[in-house]
């Protein structure tokens, strides 16, 4: 990507700053969010004691490794872990890591039942389809529920509130996750990988654009939180970046030309 500084129209400092923060990824305002290491994992608000904290966290470990236990977990091996998720989110439904670990368990079994339905599904177009096929919408549709839920419990109540470790790494894989699903819908409906009736239902009246718009704030946040592959991809996905590299790539075109004409 062209670096304004090296941008052959005379652009005036306040211009030349709002275009390097639209197009540089480091200068997104992470800084605007305090890490307190300090902090307990999640807030008080969500009611979980340290003690249960342990626990929950023993649950959830004993159940990943279940699931990396197996280099190809079946189908029955995936539908187990959900069945524990399930239980452990039904037994504390404020513990927001339960939702992105279901989240992520939804996603492998998505794959596993696209791949066994498809012809060929090595073909990168029809593995980015995977989520948005007819047979596994409603799966997408659960991942979807399981990230926001995961967001709802984690944001803090005001943006300037300092957050802890936990809160987020959570907040950051969470965003960047959904983010990366959203950018993969609005290619569906672009008809690159799928179609109109393809994904959650509750995405299918939204353009490709308005869909690529919800990425970029998703991906604004996991790299507001700490995610560096979501500050470039945050970046990538800017209307308002996309829209102001034309104009400048446009400039400096008409501006060469200028040159080569004197």
């Amino acid at each position: 990507m062209t670096s304004i500084a090296t941008a052959r129209p005379s652009l005036t400092s306040n211009d030349s700053a709002v275009l390097q923060a639209l197009f540089d990824a480091e200068s997104s305002p992470s800084s605007g969010v305090t890490i307190n290491s300090s902090l307990t994992s999640w807030p008080t608000s969500l009611n979980i004691s340290e003690t249960d904290l342990a626990s929950l966290k023993q649950r959830e470990t004993d159940i990943i490794r279940r699931l990396q236990s197996d280099k190809s977990p079946s189908e029955d091996t995936l539908k187990s872990a959900l069945s524990d998720f399930d239980s452990l989110i039904t037994k504390h439904p404020t513990y927001p890591s339960a939702y992105t670990n279901r989240a992520q368990t939804l996603r492998l079994l998505v794959d596993l039942i696209y791949n066994t339905t498809e012809a060929n599904p090595a073909d990168t177009e029809l593995a980015d389809a995977a989520l948005f096929a007819p047979q596994t919408s409603q799966l997408c549709s659960r991942i979807f529920a399981d990230l926001g839920q995961a967001i709802t419990l984690a944001t803090p109540a005001s943006p300037a509130d300092a957050v802890s470790t936990a809160q987020a790494r959570l907040l950051a894989d969470a965003h960047t996750h959904r983010g990366y699903l959203l950018l993969k819908a609005a290619r569906a409906k672009k008809g690159l990988v799928g179609g109109d009736e393809t994904g959650p239902e509750r995405l299918r009246e939204l353009s490709a654009d308005q869909l690529e718009e919800m990425a970029s704030r998703d991906f604004f946040f996991g790299g507001r939180y700490g995610n560096k592959v979501a500050q470039q991809l945050a970046v990538q996905t800017n209307p308002y970046a996309k829209m102001c590299g034309a104009i400048v790539k446009e400039a400096m075109r008409k501006e060469m030309e200028g040159d080569e004409k004197k």
